[in-house]
């Protein structure tokens, strides 16, 4: 019978999986009966480095995680956030060589699952497969997203675009609600991502506050003007391709 922290696990990914695909009963009974290695990590810890070739997927149970590419001189490209529920690497279930990182952004608890174990998930149950090739494009979605606000939005509307992007994700999986959510990344993760400077953002959070957009502080988000938000940064969450939404 799982233990505690690994129904706690499988719970997190099964929340993650509904909201973005129906899930059978005899799906989510697979998944429960995954085996499951449970680890506390600090903050800015790697889980699994560029160039690893790994023998398991990592599980986001509790805290933050993000892709990124380091450079030479020491300069970090943010990738992408990932929050519980998520499986950031899965794509090493049929890429075996890391072309990245991931590490935590906070203290976080982590799943590791074997790729034998989620190969035979997939073959055993061929809807948890089509959910998971579901979830990757999904993410390829988002990296697009992501392409269109480096290029093409202002620093301005780049910022406000992420915070709607990352509340929807958490109000997803019932970690936000009524425009509020946990943000316990600094300025500096959030330039890495933006592909701005930490002074830069600070400017454009400060512009946010003074035109009663947000309220950010205790490593919280609170979206005071969501339709607004919305204006400004042009945000269509379609390529989100959320199956189910909480009310705000």
């Amino acid at each position: 019978m799982p233990s505690a922290p690994d129904q706690h696990a499988m719970t997190m990914v099964i929340r993650k999986l509904k909201s973005i695909a129906p899930l059978l009963d005899t799906d989510r009974r697979a998944i429960e009966s995954l085996p499951v290695r449970i680890h506390n990590l600090d903050a800015r810890q790697d889980i699994v480095r560029d160039g690893d070739k790994p023998s398991h997927c990592c599980l986001i149970i509790d805290g933050w995680a993000c892709r990124y590419k380091l450079l030479s001189q020491g300069k970090r490209q943010i990738l992408s956030f990932h929050i519980a529920g998520d499986i950031p690497d899965l794509q090493s279930l049929h890429v075996p060589t890391m072309d990245h990182s991931l590490g935590t952004l906070t203290k976080a608890t982590v799943a590791f699952i074997p790729h034998d174990s989620l190969r035979d998930l997939t073959v055993r149950h061929p809807g948890i497969a089509a959910i998971f090739w579901r979830d990757t494009l999904i993410d390829a979605g988002i990296f697009r997203e992501w392409l269109v606000s480096m290029g093409q939005r202002s620093a301005f509307e780049h910022v406000a675009h992420l915070f709607c992007e990352l509340y929807l994700k958490l109000q997803a999986v019932g970690l936000a609600g009524n425009y509020r959510c946990p943000l316990p990344v600094t300025q500096a993760d959030l330039a890495d991502a933006l592909g701005l400077t930490s002074v830069h953002i600070n400017r454009v959070l400060q512009e946010m506050r003074g035109k009663t957009l947000i309220t950010l502080r205790s490593r919280t988000l609170v979206i005071e003007a969501w339709d607004e938000l919305l204006r400004i940064s042009e945000f269509d969450p379609t390529y989100l391709h959320l199956e189910r939404r909480a009310a705000a």
